[in-house]
This record gives structure tokens, C-alpha cells and sequence, in this order.
């Protein structure tokens, strides 16, 4: 029968989500609002039995798979949630009535049904990416019968049990798959021949639906990089044509030792320069003395030879841009740059 396999896969479910913890640590992709849900999926109809009391037989009603659609509008307390649901159902089936003394015969039926419900739920794990669910529902139903010439519109108390459950996808949108019971209080068919008759309405269903909740938090954008801090650098300035430290150099040379010290494992970069009077290669020689006078005066001051490179760039990097020849303070230096 479709009603126990059902049956029994719910009660699985159930159990499934009973024997989850239920004190999962939030993962911020579930927050408190409203949502709107779209849903759809099968129907099965139980069978059952109508008795013709006028008419002295039985009628078995044997419903075929039907669908439902509807959709709903909820608050999400995170873990608690509420919402107001509206689902339309739809079974066609057959009829073989038996009546006392005559040959059997079969006839089709129809059933249809809006329900209107007002749902609980209890999320298990909420703010997680898989959520087992359980509910329950109270409402009304407008049920729509049609069988043997018969035709009836009933309205109806309605209720529901479900347990599912749900992937958040993303703190909007939610994925749940849900398998639930669905009754209502007997139906009635007003047939011509026999008069008013009502019938068991008992229904599983499987469906599934994705929810859009309203004003989840819009991720902040990651912080912007720090800005990068240029590495300590020291100027040491040299007399014209020499390579010798004054004062003021060795002065700032144990600046940048004392730098160095507070680094730890850092290295240090002397660069020589020179101006552009006399010839470039001398002065790409002069610029390599200067540099190397910085680096014995680095040692002295307790820094690791290993730790300190050397560069000589002759006439290139002027610090103050002159034309050929001309003898400017500024561009005889050593830079010491640490890194």
C-alpha cells in the first residue's frame, strides 16, 4: 500500500531527526525575519471506503499519485518559525461500486483541495547548512468531490504533521525536502441518485520548496589591506671625490644599526651614488667605496657582515637631476634601506 510505505518512511525521517543534536554551533547562514516559500511535489490519497446507506452497497475508492503546489509567508524565529500556508491538491482515481444483487462497476473520481493552514515548525540545528525540521498545522480545507454524476463542494477542518529537512544554501535562500500527513474531517458527495455520502480524507505528501528570507545581513566587505609600510631607510652624504665618514655619517650609521638591532632577523641594503662630475666609471668605482665604507662602519656597530649588501650605481639615481659634470651634494650619498 502507498499510505504505509509512506508512513513508514516519515516515521524513519522522524527518527532521524530526533536522534540529531540538536545544540549545533551556528554557522550565521540562518537569521531572524520573514521569508516566502514556493512548494510543490506528490500526493497520495488513501484509500477508503463509502458506504451508500440508500443504496444498499459499498463503493472502494482507489485514488491514483497526485501533485500539489502552493506556497506560504513566515517569520523565522531561528529555530522556531511560523507561517501561514496555502496548498492546492489534486487526485483522480477510480470507484468500483458493488451494490447488493448487481454486477460490479467502476466509475472515475475526483478529488480537489485548497487548504489554508497555520504552521509551527522546530528546526534542529538552526543556522547550520542542513537543518532537520519537525511541524504541525491546524486550518481549513475546501474539498471539491466528483464521482457517478455527483458533484460537491465541502468545507472542512484540516490538519497536518510534518518533519523534513532543510539546506541553507546561503543566509537568503533555503532548500527543504518534507515528507507529511494531511487530514481532514470527512468530505461529503451529493450524489442524485443516493443522496449525500462522505468520505475519509487521509493524505501523504512529498514535496519539496525554497524559501527566500528577507533581510539577511549582507556580508561586509573584507577589511581593505593595511598599507604598506616602507622599509626604515638612512641617507649618509659624502664629501666631493671621497669616501671617508664624517660625524653627521657615523651618527646616522648607528642609527641604522640601532634599527637593525630592534628588527631582529632583517637585512640591510648600502647603496652608493655619486654625482656626474668626472668620468662615469671612476665614479661607478667611487660609489662601490662609499658604500663599503658604510658597511664596515655597520660592522663596527655590531652588525652582522652576512647580514649587509653592497651596490654600487655610479652617476644613476641622482637623487637632484643635473646635467653632465656638475658637482651636487645631494647625490653623493649612501643609501642604507632595511628589510
Amino acid at each position: 500500500m502507498k499510505g504505509d510505505a509512506m508512513k513508514k518512511a516519515l516515521v524513519a525521517a522522524a527518527a532521524l531527526a530526533a536522534v540529531l543534536p540538536s545544540s549545533g554551533q551556528a554557522q550565521n547562514l540562518q537569521y531572524e525575519g520573514f521569508y516566502i516559500s514556493a512548494e510543490g511535489g506528490l500526493n497520495w490519497m488513501f484509500n477508503t471506503t463509502i458506504n451508500f446507506p440508500n443504496f444498499g452497497g459499498l463503493v472502494n475508492v482507489y485514488p491514483n499519485t497526485g501533485w500539489l503546489v502552493g506556497g506560504s509567508i513566515g517569520y523565522d524565529f531561528v529555530g522556531p518559525r511560523v507561517e501561514i500556508e496555502g496548498v492546492y491538491r489534486s487526485n483522480d482515481g477510480s470507484l468500483q461500486l458493488a451494490p447488493i444483487g448487481f454486477q460490479n462497476v467502476t466509475a472515475g473520481f475526483n478529488n480537489q483541495q485548497t487548504a489554508i493552514m497555520a504552521n509551527a515548525f522546530y528546526d534542529f540545528l538552526a543556522g547550520g547548512p542542513i537543518v532537520p525540521y519537525i511541524g504541525a498545522g491546524l486550518g481549513i480545507a475546501f474539498v471539491n468531490a466528483s464521482a457517478v454524476g455527483g458533484y460537491s463542494s465541502s468545507t472542512n477542518f484540516a490538519y497536518q504533521g510534518m518533519v523534513g529537512v532543510g539546506w541553507n544554501i546561503d543566509p537568503q535562500f533555503r532548500l527543504n525536502l518534507e515528507g507529511r500527513y494531511y487530514g481532514t474531517t470527512s468530505p461529503t458527495v451529493n450524489n442524485p441518485f443516493v443522496g449525500g455520502v462522505t468520505f475519509n480524507n487521509n493524505n501523504i505528501s512529498l514535496m519539496a520548496s525554497l524559501a527566500f528570507r528577507f533581510g539577511a545581513p549582507v556580508a561586509a566587505p573584507p577589511p581593505p589591506p593595511p598599507p604598506a609600510v616602507a622599509p626604515p631607510s638612512y641617507m649618509v652624504f659624502f664629501d666631493w671625490d671621497r669616501a671617508n665618514l664624517s660625524a653627521q655619517a657615523l651618527a646616522t650609521i648607528k642609527q641604522a644599526a640601532d634599527a637593525y638591532k630592534t628588527r631582529g632577523n632583517a637585512r640591510i641594503t648600502a647603496t652608493g651614488h655619486t654625482d656626474t662630475s668626472g668620468p662615469e666609471a671612476y665614479n661607478m668605482a667611487l660609489s662601490l667605496r662609499r658604500a663599503n665604507a658604510v658597511k664596515d662602519a655597520l660592522v663596527r656597530e655590531g652588525v652582522p657582515a652576512t647580514a649587509i649588501a653592497v651596490i654600487g650605481r655610479g652617476e644613476q639615481g641622482l637623487l637632484v637631476q643635473t646635467g653632465d659634470g656638475v658637482r651636487e651634494p645631494q647625490n653623493r650619498r649612501v643609501e642604507i634601506v632595511i628589510q
